[in-house]
């Protein structure tokens, strides 16, 4: 192969590994805001229980507070009782009692559905209590493997710089040249290997002629559609990666 056609595709393979860790790089923001959204999440999982378990348990304090206020009002209606001198003032009196003792019985039941609502909230506290503390074990490690990723990708990008600038030192200006004007036209993509006839990356078909010189790769070739430049590893090697 060409010397100069072989330095450029190590330099695109350059090329696409810094790009591809320049995205990564780029998208640390978004999985980490990723990673303190499902953190919240469970966390406002554990609020929102123990909220309802505030109501429910505050629901029934003051159901048991209105029951203690009538209960003493159904005492002193029992002890007037004794008291009425008339059948009128007796009736409604008893309409009194009846009516107190039907509201303690309805603020009763109002108080048993509290207690079981409680029950319920509570085990379902302490379930979402478990499942933060496990979120948070599981968000901490993903933390740290997306730090140590970052500071991997950093030296990799750096190590990537380093080998760029030493390869084009050896490639000659005006090949340099061709491939950072069609990089910058084809966003980064300025080496395409050349299959089957055509050229892989923009899928036009080459003319025969050309195509037999890229299998050559013996010269800097470029593609007729998409100017950028092709090699040609082989017909076999390409059919042995078919699935």
């Amino acid at each position: 192969m060409n010397a100069d056609l072989q330095k450029l595709i190590e330099l695109q393979q350059l090329e696409t590994a810094a790009e591809e860790a320049r995205r990564k790089i780029a998208d640390h923001p978004r999985r980490t805001q990723d990673l303190d959204e499902r953190l919240q999440a469970a966390r406002d999982i554990v609020t929102r229980a123990k909220e309802r378990l505030t109501e429910a348990q505050t629901s029934r304090r003051a159901e048991e507070k209105e029951v203690a206020i009538v209960q003493t009002r159904l005492a002193k209606y029992k002890d007037q009782l004794l008291e009425v001198k008339t059948n009128r003032e007796y009736q409604a009196m008893l309409h009194e009692i009846e009516t107190a003792q039907n509201d303690i019985g309805v603020r009763e039941d109002r108080i048993l559905e509290a207690m079981m609502t409680s029950d319920e909230l509570t085990a379902l506290v302490k379930k979402a209590e478990t499942e933060l503390r496990t979120a948070e074990k599981e968000i901490a490690a993903e933390r740290q493997l997306l730090e140590r990723e970052m500071e991997t990708l950093q030296a990799e990008l750096s190590r990537s710089g380093e080998s760029r600038a030493r390869l084009t030192k050896e490639i000659p200006a005006p090949a340099l040249a061709i491939f950072e004007r069609v990089a910058k036209a084809r966003k980064g993509l300025a080496v395409a290997e050349a299959k089957a006839g055509m050229c892989t990356i923009c899928h036009v078909r080459l003319r025969p002629q050309v195509f037999n010189e890229v299998r050559r790769n013996e010269a800097i070739i470029q593609c007729d559609s998409c100017q950028r430049i092709l090699y040609y590893t082989g017909e076999s090697a390409a059919a042995a990666a078919q699935p």
